[in-house]
């Protein structure tokens, strides 16, 4: 190779380095401006499913507590069903119960000493309470207590037989009674004025 060519061969590479040279940077600024758009296009989206995101977090905060409400409140209904479930049995046998409450009151006043039927008798009207009992049947005391608009029903008023009896009952008519804590029969009673 004499000398022409390789000065020629010289310059051909170093105009190609300068092209190169030119059409990296060319290229570099096209990629970065197509990098530009892209990163804009992706903050867009991620944005977007942000947004959403927190949409949903807020429906499913919204629709746990829905359910969470849902289950105390069922809870709370179930529990008050079952302490009153035997409400429409015990309501009817309460009349039999005056009714043994009244009999052994009388049978008290004629009793005669080793009687067993009337042992017999008292057996029975205390086992039929202890069964109520068990069921969360609890008689009202009312006797000689303030009177109780929210508890009792008054049937009559009368003199009061001392000063400390006004405005308490003198006498319960018919007992009151509650079910779990709840009244399911008002005590008649008489009150002293």
């Amino acid at each position: 190779m004499n000398q022409h060519t390789k000065r020629h061969k010289a310059e051909e590479f170093s105009e190609e380095t300068a092209e190169n040279i030119v059409q990296p940077d060319e290229k570099a600024a096209q990629e970065q401006s197509n990098e530009t758009e892209s990163n804009e296009i992706v903050q867009g989206e991620i944005e977007k499913l942000k947004k959403e995101l927190e949409e949903q977090k807020a429906k499913y905060l919204l629709l746990y507590a829905d359910f969470d409400n849902y289950k105390r409140r069922t809870a709370r209904e179930r529990l008050e069903l079952e302490q009153t479930a035997g409400k429409r049995v015990i309501i009817p046998l309460l009349d039999l119960l005056d009714d043994c409450d009244r009999a052994e009151t009388l049978l008290l006043a004629g009793e005669k000493e080793g009687d067993k039927h009337m042992e017999g008798i008292f057996l029975i009207f205390n086992k039929l309470r202890s069964i109520l009992q068990a069921q969360g049947l609890k008689p009202m005391e009312s006797l000689h207590t303030e009177f109780d608009v929210e508890k009792q029903e008054a049937i009559s008023q009368i003199p009061a037989p001392s000063k400390d009896l006004v405005g308490k009952v003198v006498d319960v008519v018919q007992k009151g009674y509650y079910l779990n804590d709840k009244i399911i029969r008002f005590a008649k009673v008489v009150v002293g004025v």
